[in-house]
């Protein structure tokens, strides 16, 4: 089989929807894909969506909430694709974003991840390839600090503010939302880390393709939308701690990175280009 997609779903059966939908108006040959919803912390509505409108589709119901890397990995360990692609449900998809991903990466032997240009549904290009995150990226990020000149240069710097995002990108790493990469890559790299529950796993993930000697590549040429919410930040500074659980897991996240990797200032990838 050629490729695998894997979508992780968190209550969003009408996001889901449109997301399966997306897919099948791709053109894809059923005989040469599959398509599986690991859907957490599980609901009848989502059953609902899956089985009664997408039939052939694989639904892998899970009673509790795995979080994203648990739920990744239980539908990376059920694929049979030689490419897979995983995504979340707030992605819809342009009818030629899986074929460029997949020609890419077929015709980059070191390709690790690739990853599209995602748009917010009013064509706007979003932020989704970025520099490995330092502690000061997080307090600037977070706090009022981060309105100061000497910040938000830490900022722009994490953003890679100075590229052209329609030009390809060999970034530190790129979003999770939509990523595909060739199932023989994960015979050295493995899943994503399940010690995350929610959030910087796919920092991780990246940096672990980097250290195999796989490279990360953002395509902007291939395009999808994304319902971006970023729940994790509220716009009250420090006070999203307080207020919102999902900061306290990107928090909780970033400080598990740091603990992996230590506090290095600089990538030891961003030179490693392919092209």
């Amino acid at each position: 089989m050629k490729l695998s997609v894997i979508i992780v779903n968190y209550k969003s059966p009408e996001l889901l929807r449109l997301c399966l939908t997306s897919i099948e108006n791709c053109g894809l040959d059923k005989s040469l894909h599959e398509i599986i919803v690991v859907d957490s912390e599980t609901s009848r509505e989502t059953q609902d969506v899956v089985l009664e409108n997408f039939p052939g589709t694989k639904l892998i119901p899970v009673k509790e909430n795995l979080g994203y890397a648990r739920g990744v990995n239980l539908g990376l360990n059920s694929a049979q694709g030689d490419y897979l692609l995983v995504m979340n449900p707030d992605i819809i998809l342009n009818r030629e974003a899986i074929d460029l991903l997949l020609n890419y990466a077929q015709n980059h032997p070191r390709t690790g991840i690739v990853a599209p240009q995602l748009l917010g549904f009013n064509g706007q290009k979003q932020d989704s390839y970025f520099r490995f995150y330092r502690p000061m990226t997080i307090i600037a990020r977070r706090t009022i600090l981060g309105r100061l000149p000497k910040f938000k240069k830490i900022v722009q710097h994490f953003l890679m503010a100075e590229t052209d995002p329609e030009k390809i990108q060999h970034p530190d790493w790129v979003m999770g939302s939509i990523l595909l990469l060739p199932r023989k890559t994960l015979a050295k790299v493995g899943g994503m880390d399940e010690k995350f529950f929610l959030y910087f796993e796919d920092v991780d993930w990246a940096r672990r393709f980097w250290e195999n000697g796989y490279t990360v590549t953002y395509l902007p040429t291939a395009k999808v939308y994304h319902y971006h919410q970023q729940r994790s930040k509220a716009g009250f500074d420090i006070l999203d701690f307080i207020i919102r659980k999902e900061t306290r897991w990107h928090v909780r996240s970033a400080i598990k990175y740091f603990r992996k990797y230590g506090f290095a200032k600089y990538s030891p990838f961003s030179s490693k280009n392919e092209e």
